[in-house]
């Protein structure tokens, strides 16, 4: 079987995500989405103990990407990265543009009219 045919195997992180993350599992902030934008804040400035993945996260997002894109071109899991990007937003590192549209009722002439339609069956 040549290079090309064979499947690509199975390659573990020589760095536990728990290390990365300081033993943390779930973000400081519960509103990151795999889609949601991220964009670092010009100029960036990471404090010299900052870590390579924070630091290449930093980088990637100079251009506006999304959470599981990031996640994608560091070779880590979304919900690590999510730990990740969460701390960057609260150290002011990067800004969320989330898409996410709240959710609008209609107003209370159309419930009404759907409701007339309903017992008019």
């Amino acid at each position: 079987m040549s290079v090309e045919q064979r499947p690509q195997e199975y390659r573990d992180h020589p760095v536990r995500s728990y290390v990365l993350t300081g033993g943390r599992s779930h973000p400081t902030r519960n509103t990151l989405r795999p889609e949601t934008l991220l964009l670092a804040v010009d100029p960036p400035r990471l404090p010299p103990p900052a870590d390579r993945q924070a630091r290449e996260l930093v980088r990637l997002c100079r251009g506006t990407l999304a959470l599981a894109e990031v996640a994608a071109y560091l070779g880590l899991p979304v919900s690590l990265v999510t730990v990740l990007v969460s701390d960057l937003v609260d150290g002011g590192y990067l800004t969320l543009r989330s898409n996410h549209q709240p959710h609008l009722l209609p107003g209370r002439g159309i419930l009404e009219t759907v409701l007339d339609g309903l017992r008019n069956l």
